[in-house]
């Protein structure tokens, strides 16, 4: 039987130290194996060094710190459940040594940090966070840089009640296991693109045989304008603790996270984003 394999990245920010919580805690649920990668930036290293420094020295530098933060987890979480934890340095472009790395080393699951509101490009996630999420064939883990790691009482799911849902909502019910947490499973129309209750019924009733879970809410809500709003604003009056979202051509995060929406969805920033690739 595989282990189930963590990738969290990190270089060593606050946010992704976060990110490193966040992947150790759920890799003690998953009993996973999980790894620490770092892909090396010389521009970095420079601000930290004077530049007579050899290249062999950020190299011993980066090193030392992943082995410090190996064996932090690995107190920590071993005990707890988790299978292992590693380290690996990759020289690289960051985000063509982590899907190379993803794809070649059978991992389940990449856990990163962004870094919020000043790394925002057009996704509203970081930069480099929104190309993994864009390039990889593997589930993506986005954690804010100011949340830090608690059990989650509710998992929102956003879907559009597309076929391959009734293959996602699996997974969310088995994360939501692990913290005993409520899922609502939430689809967001508007003026252009309106369901009625009936036709939500038919598509709720589609979904449920799929679904082995007592703890599950299914909500109808409709906004003005863009959908990703209407899904703001229900995450902060539903107080969602983790977005789920299957990510697919024509699915529902293609529509809200490629479009240019507002700044005033800065509270997705606060919450972690959990973005299912694989069904």
């Amino acid at each position: 039987m595989n282990v189930f394999t963590i990738l969290c990245p990190t270089d060593f920010s606050e946010c992704s130290l976060n990110a490193i919580e966040y992947a150790a805690k759920l890799g003690e649920r998953y009993q996973a194996r999980l790894i620490l990668f770092h892909v090396p930036d010389k521009e970095d290293y420079l601000k930290l060094f004077s530049k007579n420094k050899e290249e062999q020295q950020f190299m011993s530098f980066a090193q030392t710190k992943l082995d410090s933060l190996v064996l932090e987890v690995q107190k920590e979480s071993v005990h707890q459940g988790l299978k292992s934890c590693e380290s690996v340095i990759q020289e690289g472009t960051v985000v063509d040594a982590i899907i190379d790395f993803a794809n070649e080393n059978n991992v389940d699951l990449i856990v990163m940090g962004t870094e919020g509101v000043n790394d925002f490009k057009k996704n509203y996630i970081g930069t480099r966070s929104s190309q993994i999420i864009e390039q990889a064939e593997q589930d993506v883990f986005i954690i804010p840089r100011k949340v830090f790691f608690k059990h989650p009482k509710k998992l929102v799911f956003a879907t559009d009640y597309i076929e391959e849902d009734k293959l996602a909502v699996q997974k969310v019910v088995e994360l939501a296991r692990f913290y005993d947490s409520e899922i609502d499973i939430v689809h967001v129309g508007t003026k252009i693109r309106a369901i009625d209750k009936a036709l939500h019924q038919t598509m709720v009733s589609e979904i449920q045989p799929f679904i082995h879970y007592e703890k599950v809410n299914y909500v109808l809500k409709s906004y003005r304008d863009e959908p990703g709003l209407g899904l703001e604003s229900y995450l902060i009056t539903a107080k969602g603790d983790i977005l789920v979202t299957l990510s697919k051509k024509k699915s529902w995060f293609e529509q809200i996270f490629t479009q240019n929406l507002s700044k005033k969805m800065s509270y997705f920033i606060n919450k972690p984003l959990f973005v299912i690739k694989k069904v």
